[in-house]
């Protein structure tokens, strides 16, 4: 049998009878491509490609490995699936802390 519990609070989800809700969020770089005009088409662009080509043979294997797309899944209970809907990036949790300045 698949044993699910709230990835937030801990709550045993397998058994309670309660509904189990997924949350999946994707992290990946935005890319907004600018508008291409008739010079841009008319322009012969393998100098750049080959400048490119030379940046990344430099780059080390630590930027390399970087994955530019990265995907979550959790599973909720009902309370932190509403907690989670009112705050989904955990804004309001952040300001809630209060330290004193010693």
């Amino acid at each position: 049998m698949v044993h699910f519990t709230c990835d937030l609070c801990g709550k045993d989800l397998t058994d309670s009878g309660d509904p189990r809700y997924v949350v999946k969020i994707e992290a990946y770089a935005g890319f907004d491509p600018n508008e291409i005009t008739e010079e841009d088409l008319d322009e012969d662009h393998m100098e750049a490609v080959s400048e490119l080509l030379q940046r990344d043979e430099t780059l080390s294997n630590e930027e390399l490995s970087r994955p530019l797309h990265k995907g979550f899944r959790f599973d909720l209970c009902p309370a932190c699936h509403v907690r989670f809907l009112k705050d989904p990036l955990g804004k309001e949790f952040n300001r809630s802390f209060d330290f004193s300045k010693n």
